[in-house]
């Protein structure tokens, strides 16, 4: 790990209240500097880390994600990221997936004719998108369900995308659910695809909240504030 780009996480803001401490995991993912600025301005203390004592004592967990699904499932699981992910849910500790970070927590996922196992957290397998263009880069609108925590307040915003694959099929079966069922997030690029999802401790968004200006910073923020 490169010691560098680890932010100490801070105890308590300028108000004296202490802030939840957010551990972003750091296992290559690429650039993960404008999520750490995101998170700080949401509220929360946070640290940059591959450290398994900080990713399980944090009150909440982030897992950014760029690139391909196969190289990012293969080094979750070589820095021991998806264990980790495993027991925090297993636990009912906040854990929030973003771009491909979303993406793993699914079944699977093919690229290029390659299919590589995800993680299995939901049903669904992130396929390319049928779009004439590819791709999809840019703002764009989603559909929360009425009762979304993420998306209270910018429920009619529009957020930034960057991606070529997306889970488009959603089939929970909440006959076996012990609880309440995952509220899903719907957007639109050639087809409709999973833009987010709200799973008791577990979420995930197929956008990226850091990159989308005012609405994204609210829905980090309404994030933070569940932890």
């Amino acid at each position: 790990m490169n010691t560098d780009a680890v932010t100490e996480p801070v105890a308590t803001a300028a108000s004296g209240v202490a802030r939840p401490t957010v551990a972003v995991l750091d296992y290559g993912s690429g650039n993960v500097h404008s999520v750490l600025r995101g998170l700080e301005h949401a509220g929360a203390a946070v640290s940059l880390t591959a450290d398994a004592e900080q990713v399980l004592a944090a009150d909440g967990l982030v897992v950014p994600g760029v690139g391909a699904y196969g190289s990012v499932m293969r080094a979750l699981a070589a820095s021991g990221g998806t264990r980790w992910i495993g027991r925090r849910v297993a636990g009912g500790r906040p854990v929030l997936g973003i771009c491909v970070g979303h993406q793993v927590l699914f079944d699977a996922g093919v690229e290029h004719g390659e299919r590589t196992e995800g993680m299995g957290e939901w049903p669904g397998v992130v396929e390319q998108l049928p779009a004439d263009v590819l791709p999809h880069m840019g703002w764009s609108t989603v559909r929360p369900p009425e009762d979304s925590v993420l998306f209270r307040g910018v429920e009619d915003e529009r957020f930034y995308f960057v991606h070529s694959y997306a889970v488009l099929d959603w089939e929970f079966d909440q006959t076996i659910a012990a609880m309440r069922p995952p509220q899903v997030t719907w957007a639109h690029h050639g087809a409709d695809f999973v833009a987010a999802v709200e799973n008791g401790p577990l979420s995930a968004t197929q956008f990226h909240p850091e990159k989308s200006g005012e609405a994204g910073l609210r829905l980090l923020r309404n994030w933070v504030e569940t932890l």
